[in-house]
């Protein structure tokens, strides 16, 4: 666990939650024009540092000042500096020392804080005030949501807003207009037209009201809105090319979506799965809010290069996706819910499967980012058979699931799954109706990866993805060509089937043998997990040494690896496009070098 620690005698301040709050300031001074404004200057998963700046924006001297806001539950400051700080339950309040009180006209001053959890601040006031610089009278309500603004009069540069009122108890006074999260212009009307646009360029815009005592109410729903002209170009030929991008990321692995970017990869691939939303008591959840749509990024940080401010009403993954499908149009996103971990809900969701869809709805078109998702995945492992639980909800639960998701989300919107490749008679794809959820579905993510590993412990020693069977394979029927086969034979299109690939490797260790087959004592050891390791890593510390069904393998000293590289990863793609496949996805793109050198694979083998 990572901390920081700043303090000095006199500066510093061990808190304990208080049951007593620091008064109020007087009216006369709640008056005082001044702001107060947040950042978090670090943070590191488990915790974080914040700064508030106070600053006198009026024409007299401000005599003291006092902060507060309210943290949700689960987040709170551990210690701070240069200012005095007490909470009672969620809400927190900092007053300035003796010898910062005094603030001239023009002048700041800033405290901060160490603190746990991933919430943001939420309901500032700064001297029983406004934190933008207006006053708060008692008892007055921030304004509604303005209407979600309509677009007319597109043209290269320029596009013209419109929206419907919002209300407020003492008055609406103007509307804030956000671009991609960032104000562009504030209106005192319903109607703005924004200029200087670049053509051929997709932009995002929401409305926000403010009220007569400068209270800002919540964000309309987003308007995606593309300029026209502009000749952005997607990647060659009508495959899929799809990557898997994970929230937890952005913690120790230090992966962001700007790194698409900056690898590459974002030219080369058509969608992304953002991976993973929570299934909970039979519904849909975001699962971590804070590396979603909090996580604050820097300028250099972000896709757009513009920095994230602490009161937009988007920030994280969510608007860093944004930016991303504003500087690449092709690209399309689906939100990924289940996955390994988070697959025990499904027999409840399917249970009753209307309701799960539109608490799934509710998520995906949430207005603040309903824009970003242009679909919906379900990575259920596995239905009526057993993965990290074990689900008896029968054969027909998941077509009636997939059936329930498509009737709620429409004939437009992107509805897929991840599902098993377990081709073995009697396995896994048997057990449920994947053939008549097909229907229903535009394409199926086939897992065909993970199928050998130091799970088993002792070995043999296998391919993890293979392509096809092969003499001495552990498991009949554990390989691509087996499931995609059966997949087939169940009725499902060719073009509804997506081979996947791991950018990543399984490996064991006490392995002798260098030929696949070889016995062992365990799992080699993983950056992030034993036996399992980056292809990044890999293809450095053990270089592959043969191929065995279509996937490379390496020995080095006593560990033995199996990973795909690019040459494999051609070879798959050219027996994908044989097949007749609707193209590939990858699980996921951090394991990949930092010029995307598996991604690059994957497009140029699809065409």
């Amino acid at each position: 666990m990572r901390f920081r620690h700043r303090a000095a005698a006199g500066f510093a301040t061990l808190l304990l939650p208080l049951a007593g709050l620091v008064g109020l300031a007087s009216p006369a001074q709640a008056a005082t024009s001044a702001t107060a404004s947040y950042t978090k200057t670090q943070d590191w998963g488990s915790g974080f540092e914040g700064k508030w700046t106070v600053k006198n924006t009026g024409t007299t001297t401000l005599s003291s000042w006092t902060v507060e806001w309210d943290f949700p539950s689960g987040t709170s400051v551990t210690s701070a500096w240069d200012a005095d700080v007490t909470s009672s339950g969620t809400h927190w309040t900092a007053k300035n020392k003796s010898w910062n009180g005094t603030l001239a006209p023009g002048a700041s001053v800033s405290f901060g804080f160490n603190g746990t959890g991933t919430g943001s601040p939420a309901k500032c006031k700064l001297n029983g005030g406004s934190c933008d610089g207006g006053t708060t009278e008692p008892g007055d309500s921030a304004p509604s949501a303005p209407g979600t603004p309509t677009a007319s009069d597109i043209t290269d540069t320029s596009v013209k807003l419109s929206w419907s009122a919002a209300t407020d108890d003492k008055g609406v006074k103007n509307y804030d207009v956000l671009r991609d999260g960032t104000k562009v212009a504030t209106v005192t009307g319903t109607s703005y037209t924004d200029t200087g646009l670049t053509k051929g360029t997709d932009y995002s815009y929401s409305v926000q009201a403010r009220d007569t005592a400068d209270q800002t109410g919540p964000v309309s729903g987003a308007r995606a809105v593309r300029t026209t002209g502009g000749t952005t170009e997607p990647p060659k030929g009508d495959k899929v090319k799809l990557g898997y991008f994970t929230e937890w990321g952005v913690y120790g692995r230090n992966y962001h979506v700007k790194n698409l970017v900056t690898s590459g990869s974002a030219s080369k691939i058509t969608h992304i799965n953002y991976a993973f939303g929570n299934v909970k008591n039979g519904q849909c959840t975001v699962d971590d809010t804070y590396a979603a749509y909090d996580k604050a990024y820097t300028a250099d940080q972000s896709v757009s290069g513009t920095a994230d401010t602490w009161d937009q009403p988007l920030r994280g993954n969510f608007n860093q996706l944004r930016q991303l499908k504003a500087k690449y149009p092709h690209i399309k996103v689906l939100y990924s819910f289940g996955g390994w971990t988070y697959s025990g809900g499904f027999g409840q969701a399917a249970a009753n499967a209307a309701a799960f869809a539109k608490s799934c709805k509710a998520v995906v078109e949430d207005p603040r980012w309903a824009d970003v998702f242009d679909g919906i995945d379900i990575d259920w492992e596995y239905p009526n058979a057993c993965g990290l639980t074990c689900d008896t909800s029968g054969p027909a639960a998941f077509r009636n699931l997939m059936r329930a998701l498509r009737a709620e989300f429409g004939p437009d919107y992107l509805v897929t799954a991840a599902i098993t490749a377990d081709g073995s008679s009697g396995g896994k794809i048997d057990a449920a109706d994947y053939g008549g959820a097909a229907q229903y579905l535009d394409w199926y993510n086939v897992m065909t990866y993970d199928y050998f590993g130091a799970f088993d412990k002792d070995g043999p020693t296998a391919p993890h993805s293979p392509l096809t069977s092969y003499p001495g394979i552990p498991q009949a029927g554990f390989n691509s060509a087996d499931a995609i086969a059966k997949l087939k034979a169940k009725g499902v299109p060719s073009a509804k089937l997506l081979l996947g690939i791991g950018f990543y490797g399984r490996g064991w260790t006490g392995v002798t043998q260098s030929a696949p087959g070889g016995t062992a004592t365990g799992p080699a050891p993983g950056t992030y997990e034993a036996g399992i390791e980056d292809y990044k890593v890999l293809k450095n510390s053990c270089p592959a040494t043969g191929t065995i069904a279509g996937t490379a393998y390496a020995h080095c000293g006593s560990n033995w690896w199996s990973y795909d590289t690019p040459a494999t990863i051609g070879s798959k793609m050219a027996w994908a496009k044989n097949q007749g496949l609707g193209g590939a996805f990858f699980w996921e793109f951090s394991g990949d070098t930092g010029n995307g050198e598996l991604v690059t694979a994957v497009n140029n083998g699809l065409g």
